[in-house]
């Protein structure tokens, strides 16, 4: 019976090189496979375009007066809010009107929306009419893919 033996010789120096670029192929493959699998997570996406551009107004019917609430957009924000057609008349009959609207449109510039408005008691049923108002006329603003 004859054993053949076999001497093997390995260098200190070719194992910590192998190990080194088997360690490195290891972290490339990771890095692949986490780089390019799919997310499974919800992404939101931040709406970028939300209204046409534009002037719009809505109007309110005080006794036989009609008083116009104009709201300008641009693409993404509401830039201004105001009374058209308020006469003299109308505006001594109702004295609340500028003031709750002065209220309620500084409240939508800092949000640029209509959610969690506050608005004071004294004047919260005017409020309330200038804010249907207000989101008629953001309504008719609404941007529409066609």
């Amino acid at each position: 019976m004859s054993s053949k033996t076999k001497i093997v010789v390995l260098h200190l120096k070719e194992l910590i090189y192998t190990a080194i670029f088997a360690v490195l192929g290891i972290l490339l493959i990771l890095l692949l496979i986490f780089m390019f699998l799919p997310d499974n997570k919800d992404k939101t996406t931040k709406e970028t375009m939300k209204y046409t551009a534009g002037v719009y107004t809505s109007s309110i019917q005080l006794n036989d007066n009609a008083i116009d609430v104009e709201v300008m957009v641009d693409s993404t924000h509401i830039n201004s809010i105001s009374l058209v057609n308020l006469d003299e008349t109308t505006a001594a009959m109702y004295p609340l009107m500028q003031p709750a609207l002065d209220n309620l449109s500084q409240q939508i510039y800092e949000k640029q929306s209509l959610e969690n408005i506050s608005y004071e008691e004294e004047n919260q049923y005017t409020s309330m009419v200038l804010l249907k108002a207000i989101q008629s006329a953001l309504d008719k603003a609404k941007f529409t893919e066609e």
